[in-house]
């Protein structure tokens, strides 16, 4: 039997597969977190929902592991938190911020360390595992379906009054009325369902997400100066994590040109090792990410001592890409920003809609909060008939106003970080000016702090003055 503090080991019974041409109110494609967090939400609702995940749990998606107090929200909303703070995790009491040479150390808010709201940095298999299970009792609850192992191979059109597929590049005259895929994968049995919304969160290579923007609208999907490279490993017994809590850090180091090295404590005495740069600067340097780590921690002088003991985790180095919600220029923009994310009878959410944050990295908290729009955005009487294209418009633009002011500062805070000797000076500053470190913690968050950064004339006056 599983133990209880071992519960992600353990399968999640997903129920009865339901019949191949069966309709529900809305499709979930990708059971992530924001796809959990979507189904949980219009579920609660009284919604009919199909949860389609191409994973079969236990398992699990790479990232940097760390859970802000953005997403304890949601987490907490959904009535999980606090069996994922039963199991081992790293409580972050703040962030160390380096340029491999300059250290400052920022502690986070006392009153939300308390209050166990600050965040934490917890193995993503963890997390998945109870954002899935949890989902799958609410669906099942409210008459829903939940279905593993099942990768979307085709996404099913008609011309929006029920007529035959107009075909690829017909725009707002196609609607998307449901998905057909391989239960079990390559070889399995092939299902088909529809529902009058579906949702696309399966992550930045979505089959929704592909057939909305690249197939129906023939706007472009990735864009490599938007698009983020990362690799992680686990590592044990790295030098300055010793206990259950402390800080997670962040070093610009210099033989990065746009992005970080990163160490994150996940309990027990592991650490998520990790490594994020900008695609279109990876093809510019010619190396691997990989190898980039390696260099860094078996030859900077700031982290060779704090390896020199550690044990790498066998099987754990993984690579992923982040699809930034970085604004478009005015050359890149094809229609809507970041990046199109809606047409008749879908919209995408999360990483699917290319929303993750282009200076910390992080796209959890994004995804729960799309996910939660569009789940409230859908209307079981009015769109019977089929998600309508002003709803979608609807959906995009509250979307932009939600993010859009954190994702525009945060790309200008990483065009920052390309300027070495000016992010330098300002850490070195940092050391010795307390405003400074709170400006530089809130930055990660808070819109208004980023503004006071990208400012040009308030960081001339606090670098050289």
């Amino acid at each position: 039997m599983l133990r209880d503090d071992c519960f992600w080991e353990g399968p999640i019974d997903s129920g009865p597969i339901p019949e191949s041409g069966e309709q529900f109110d809305i499709i979930v494609v990708g059971g992530g977190p924001g796809g959990s967090a979507a189904a949980f939400y219009a579920a609660e609702r009284g919604l009919r929902v199909l949860l389609l995940e191409r994973r079969v749990f236990p398992d699990t998606k790479v990232c940097g592991d760390a859970v802000g107090g953005r997403s304890l929200s949601f987490i907490k909303e959904m009535g999980i938190k606090e069996r994922l703070e039963s199991g081992a995790h790293f409580r972050v009491l703040g962030i160390t911020f380096s340029d491999g040479k300059n250290f400052i150390e920022i502690p986070l808010p006392e009153d939300e360390i308390e209050a166990k709201e600050a965040g934490y940095s917890i193995p993503r298999i963890r997390t998945d595992w109870l954002l899935f299970n949890r989902a799958t009792e609410v669906v099942r609850e409210n008459g829903g379906a939940v279905i593993q192992g099942f990768p979307v191979k085709k996404v099913l059109y008609d011309d929006g009054r029920g007529g035959d597929d107009p075909g690829p590049g017909s725009g707002d005259s196609r609607r998307i009325i449901g998905i057909s895929g391989l239960r079990g994968g390559r070889g399995g049995e092939e299902l088909s369902f529809s529902a009058p919304f579906t949702i696309g969160a399966g992550g930045y290579n979505c089959p929704i997400a592909r057939g909305m923007v690249k197939d129906t609208y023939g706007e472009s999907m990735l864009m490599r100066k938007h698009m983020c490279g990362g690799f992680r490993q686990y590592w044990r017994n790295v030098g300055g994590f010793t206990t259950n809590s402390g800080n997670i850090e962040i070093h610009f180091v210099d033989n990065m040109v746009n992005g970080y090295f990163w160490i994150f404590g996940v309990g027990e005495g592991v650490c998520n090792v990790g490594i994020g740069m900008i695609m279109s600067d990876m093809d510019k340097t010619k190396k691997k990410l990989k190898s980039l780590q390696h260099e860094i921690i078996t030859s900077h002088p700031s982290f060779v001592e704090r390896f020199a003991d550690a044990e790498f985790v066998e099987g754990s180095s993984k690579g992923w890409q982040l699809p930034f919600g970085d604004p478009r220029n005015k050359k890149e923009l094809e229609s809507y920003q970041p990046r199109r994310a809606f047409m008749a009878g879908a919209v995408c959410i999360g990483d699917a809609a290319s929303l993750v944050d282009g200076f910390s990295g992080e796209g959890v908290s994004h995804a729960f909060i799309t996910g939660k729009m569009a789940a409230l955005g859908f209307d079981k009487e009015s769109h019977a008939k089929g998600f309508p294209l002003t709803a979608g418009a609807a959906y995009q633009q509250e979307l932009w106003k939600t993010l859009g002011p954190i994702l525009t500062n945060s790309y200008k805070m990483q065009k920052l970080i390309r300027r070495k000797w000016l992010l330098r000076r300002f850490l070195k500053k940092a050391k010795v000016k307390p405003g400074l470190q709170d400006m530089l913690l809130e930055a990660l968050a808070n819109k208004e702090e980023q503004e006071m950064i990208h400012n040009k004339w308030f960081i001339a006056r606090q670098v050289f003055f």
